[in-house]
């Protein structure tokens, strides 16, 4: 039998009450505190990846610090670009003023223009939009058409994309062990130029590339190849190498200093495999092809990279990569990964980007930078595709930070239609349905955007020169 006391009767009249009242201060608390306590929770969708470092930036929870190079001195170490001299009331869209940023760039490419010598060679960091070297091939294809050159540039060991890239075909065992600066940190040997560091760990397997010139125009054979790599305690390693029809060659691998060339043949192929024997604690870094001259773009996009891990290149082995490959325009075309963490305010990104451009001046102190913007992205807003709200404030955060560093900038949200353009590109076949990526078709339009815009400044240069 139960005997319920009036103390009993209170109890439980209060309890609800203090429920109630709680429920009711929650309510009222969430509408005057921080939004960012409640709605920017960030997470990875099925079409968009994230890399760690942006979460971390994002929350403040851990502060991005450069390796090998204290910011205070990353400044004085541009090239005639210190914090001093660059013009921060520049407007730095390139058919603007900010043509005047890539003068260096500028300078070489009328060089080559002029004398028809010489070779300008551009690096375009990216991400998902360029898996597959879509919009990247494409402005190869514009530069080396007008001005020259041969071959795909840098390629990598192994890719996620691999097998969709349509400039080089592109194979590799799958025994090889892989570390991105997406994903890492702290590698076992320094990334290479892309970002990436891949290792033949057991020396009891062959580990082995294989590559195949395609149709691309200017990239109908593998040009002067050539292998990159690190410094390693082994001096057992060496790799078999087949080109085309000719026979099988050995050749060893001298892995002495931070950063290790090796031509791989004397002549163009149309096709090669390179086997790697007892190569553990090698550093391998990837291949280089081209012709020695004219325009070379490499294209070193990774899915899922917001462009902060490029805060984490050493500038040590960058130097040594520059100065084998010797670049002359850094291109950084982000914004994909950074458009889906529930906020209008992209002050933490422009921060850390700007630390990220001043250590690529450290990394390639003859290069000059260009920043190209975020696409336009659409959501479903009332019920509707609309261009997602935080699209123009990244950009125009991604327009800040390049006119902190004296680097170029090119509004691709503005050159595609700006507002609602999205929409426009899908419905017109050229963007895929998740409205974020472009499509083959909507790849080479966007390339030859990018290629007009930069040519547009290319012109203002000539005509102040």
């Amino acid at each position: 039998m139960l005997i319920v006391t009036a103390s009993n009767d209170s109890y439980f009249g209060k309890a609800i009450l203090f429920v109630a009242l709680s429920i009711v201060a929650f309510l009222v608390f969430k509408q005057i505190l921080p939004e960012r306590l409640f709605t920017e929770k960030v997470e990875a969708n099925e079409n968009i990846l994230m890399d760690s470092m942006a979460l971390m930036a994002q929350s403040d929870t851990v502060a991005i610090k450069d390796v090998d190079i204290e910011a205070d001195s990353m400044h004085t170490q541009v090239s005639g670009q210190g914090v001093d001299t660059i013009d921060t009331s520049l407007n730095p869209a390139l058919a603007a003023d900010g043509y005047q940023n890539l003068s260096r760039f500028y300078s070489k490419l009328h060089q080559l223009e002029q004398s028809k010598t010489g070779k300008v060679r551009i690096a375009y960091f990216g991400d998902s939009m360029n898996d597959g070297d879509y919009i990247v091939q494409d402005v190869r294809s514009q530069f080396q058409g007008k001005y020259g050159g041969e071959g795909v540039g840098f390629v990598a060991v192994s890719s996620l994309s691999a097998g969709a890239r349509g400039s080089i075909s592109h194979q590799y065992s799958k025994n090889w062990f892989s570390q991105s600066f997406v994903k890492v940190k702290k590698p076992q040997r320094p990334f290479g130029v892309d970002g990436q560091v891949f290792f033949a760990k057991d020396p009891g397997q062959i580990y082995w590339v294989r590559y195949k010139a395609q149709s691309q125009p200017h990239s109908t054979q593998l040009n002067a190849p050539t292998l990159f790599y690190g410094r390693g305690n082994n001096n057992k390693a060496y790799v078999t190498v087949s080109v085309d029809k000719d026979s099988v060659i050995t050749k060893n691998l001298n892995a002495s200093s931070l950063l290790n060339t090796l031509s791989l043949s004397s002549h163009n192929a149309k096709s090669m495999q390179v086997n790697f024997h007892k190569a553990d604690s090698i550093p391998i870094y990837g291949f280089n092809f081209d012709n020695g001259e004219g325009v070379h773009v490499d294209n070193f996009s990774i899915r899922g990279n917001s462009g902060l891990p490029l805060s984490i290149l050493n500038p040590s082995l960058m130097n040594a990569f520059d100065r084998e490959l010797n670049y002359d325009l850094i291109i950084l075309h982000y914004g994909a990964n950074v458009l889906g963490y529930g906020t209008l305010n992209y002050s933490w990104y422009e921060k850390n980007m700007t630390t990220v451009v001043n250590n690529l001046h450290a990394c390639f102190p003859n290069a000059d930078v260009l920043i190209i913007s975020t696409a336009d992205k659409s959501s479903k807003i009332e019920g509707a595709m609309q261009t997602d709200p935080a699209v123009v404030p990244l950009a125009n955060a991604q327009k800040n930070y390049a006119r902190k560093t004296g680097s170029g900038y090119i509004s691709l949200y503005e050159i595609m239609g700006g507002r609602g353009s999205m929409v426009n590109w899908v419905n017109d076949k050229l963007a895929n349905q998740d409205y974020t990526h472009f499509n083959g078709s909507g790849s080479k339009k966007v390339a030859k955007l990018i290629y007009g815009e930069i040519d547009k400044g290319y012109i203002k240069f000539k005509a102040n020169k």
